[in-house]
């Protein structure tokens, strides 16, 4: 078996832990502050990594000395391993592994059985993209790669000991002609956003917020193998909404009434400056624990919502977050109205253990 047999058969060892873990590992925010750009460095506890057995005769042969199976060599007849005394007790290893987004991804499908997303708009255009993949012995002048051609030269030479460091000519030939090869690929356009709402008026605590951060980390790792381009913006609000940066919309404590209508009023103002329906798919995440601040503010939300919101968006989801402060009555009231519209998807999100849940509701239709 090849080394990079080896190493495929080791990671799909690896996603196969992440996978029986994922609940684990979707509850853990620690998981989110070891991000690097496209990796994630995760944790993978007890796998058994290879290791050299002694058979039952070990008689004769190549290394059958004198020593006994796990006997360290030292130098000069000393003893290795004397530098510090032995411990007694067990180590724990764990194992930290890079796992790309889209490997993320992949794994978080696969657990949840989510259906691939059809993007609606220009995805029907296709662009051809030429990628360069190597180097070849022939090919037109034009991809003629000289510093390879004057590399293989060099090392033809030295070979052959015709080489002349103190008169340096590399001459080449014709068999050290190299090429640059590529191949036609068809990239579809898509083009996506995601708008994250949040209410963030004093009855959403830390744990609230904490439940909404870690779901939208795995509902972006998701969108994300859909749309190489996917663009993400955030919007806060209590009685008043505003635009702020990742970092802004997680950390802000707030205090004050709720007026969800400043957030939706926000967001379609963003979707017609930005982001024409036509040509973008938008996605919208709501997180709340219920409240608003009158029956008439939350008839206005329905009506953004059935007039522009679902006809402009491919999905517009609201999720719940349970607080001991919030009443919890939006969900009602949104559930009452759009219970058999598929384009508005409802989660109640009680506790970390349900973000797998949530996140099936919201993205199980493949929209």
């Amino acid at each position: 078996m090849s080394i990079s047999e080896d190493h495929k058969r080791f990671r799909d060892i690896v996603k196969g832990k992440i996978k029986e873990n994922l609940k684990k590992y979707v509850s853990q925010g620690e998981l989110i502050g070891k991000r690097e750009k496209e990796f994630v460095k995760i944790p993978v506890p007890q796998i058994d990594m290879p290791t050299f057995r002694y058979g039952p005769k070990q008689q004769g042969g190549v290394g059958q000395g004198q020593g006994k199976p796990g006997e360290g060599l030292g130098q000069d007849g000393e003893e290795a391993g004397q530098g510090q005394q032995a411990g007694n007790a067990p180590g724990e290893h764990q194992l930290e592994m890079d796992v790309t987004m889209d490997e993320l991804a992949e794994i978080l499908g696969q657990a949840l059985e989510l259906p691939r997303i059809e993007p609606k708009g220009s995805h029907q255009i296709k662009s051809q993209k030429n990628r360069y993949s190597g180097l070849a012995p022939v090919g037109p002048e034009g991809l003629k790669h000289f510093k390879s051609v004057y590399k293989q030269a060099l090392k033809r030479q030295i070979a052959s000991g015709s080489y002349d460091p103190h008169n340096p000519k590399i001459l080449p030939i014709r068999r050290d002609f190299r090429y640059r090869t590529f191949k036609t690929v068809m990239k579809p356009q898509t083009q996506a956003v995601i708008i994250y709402i949040m209410d963030v008026s004093g009855s959403m605590g830390d744990e609230q917020k904490e439940i909404v951060r870690l779901e939208s980390f795995w509902i972006n790792a998701w969108l994300k193998k859909h749309y190489k381009g996917l663009e993400s913006r955030y919007i806060i609000h209590d009685a008043a909404a505003k635009e702020v940066d990742e970092e802004t919309f997680f950390k802000t404590a707030e205090s004050g009434g709720t007026l969800i209508s400043s957030a939706y009023k926000l967001a379609k103002e963003l979707i017609e400056k930005k982001y024409p329906p036509h040509e973008w798919n938008i996605y919208i995440f709501q997180f709340s624990d219920g409240d608003n601040w009158s029956a008439d503010d939350t008839k206005l939300c329905m009506d953004m919502l059935k007039n522009y919101f679902l006809v402009n968006t491919n999905l517009f989801c609201y999720g719940q977050v349970e607080s001991r402060y919030g009443s919890g009555q939006f969900l009602k009231d949104l559930n009452a109205e759009f219970s058999k519209d598929e384009r508005m998807v409802t989660s109640s999100i009680s506790s970390k253990d349900k973000i797998l849940d949530s996140i099936k509701q919201f993205l199980g239709k493949g929209k």
